[in-house]
């Protein structure tokens, strides 16, 4: 216990801790739900410090297989909102003949992806999706942890096939329904989001109205690691 305390110290819990029978049980939530924020937080920031700059989930979710394993051949992908890049190397490393452009609208991402991640069929590009898109035709759009970050995520979706055309959409979004924790801090008018950007953390019901508001389709949906994994298609296109 002795260590525990010396180790909490740094983070000020240990303070935090004793003082706690004198709250009334929903104060006492309050002070651990805030405390269980930080804590995300900062873990959150020392792995991606542990991972030299790339989170570690990245490694133990491995939500890039299901992106991959979503792809054919030779097919042209989009992936909105790239990040550091390190999934768009994946997909051209381990995807026969696929061609990538990863746009992402922060200029350190960017650069860090092209510092980092290079090949003949990949390409980074800064931009604002909502406001500028490729002016290309591409077989697939990836949004991996984008649409939450969008206030008009419907319209969006309907300006991104429009322009792009994709048989495709591999979706991958937080979930809402991931923890009893998450319906508690908000109940308690606690932060319960994971990200203090985003718009929305999906029920599975409000992401499958946003599709077909969208004119999508789902094709395939997998719900792993707290968040929804899915496939779309455009209404009314084969599943090409």
């Amino acid at each position: 216990m002795k260590r525990f305390l010396e180790k909490t110290a740094i983070f000020g819990i240990a303070q935090i801790v004793r003082p706690l029978p004198a709250f009334s049980p929903k104060e006492r939530l309050q002070i651990l739900l805030e405390l269980d924020n930080k804590v995300y937080s900062l873990e959150g920031a020392s792995a991606a410090e542990y991972g030299n700059g790339i989170h570690t989930k990245d490694k133990h979710i491995n939500y890039h297989r299901f992106f991959i394993e979503n792809l054919k051949p030779g097919e042209r992908i989009l992936d909105i909102g790239c990040g550091n890049g390190l999934m768009d190397y994946n997909i051209v490393t381990r995807t026969a003949g696929a061609k990538v452009v990863g746009i992402d609208k922060n200029r350190e991402n960017i650069e860090f992806a092209k510092a980092h991640y290079r090949h003949g069929n990949l390409r980074f590009v800064q931009g604002n999706a909502l406001e500028e898109l490729p002016n290309e035709k591409f077989d697939v759009v990836v949004l991996s942890n984008v649409l939450e970050h969008f206030e008009q995520r419907v319209k969006f979706l309907k300006n991104v096939v429009k322009k792009t055309r994709p048989k495709r959409l591999i979706i991958r979004v937080p979930s809402f329904e991931r923890d009893w924790r998450v319906p508690l801090k908000k109940e308690l008018g606690i932060d319960y989001r994971l990200d203090a950007t985003h718009c929305i953390e999906y029920r599975q019901e409000e992401y499958f109205r946003e599709l077909d508001k969208a004119g999508l389709e789902p094709m395939h949906t997998e719900f792993k690691w707290g968040e929804i994994w899915s496939v779309a298609k455009p209404r009314g296109k084969s599943n090409g």
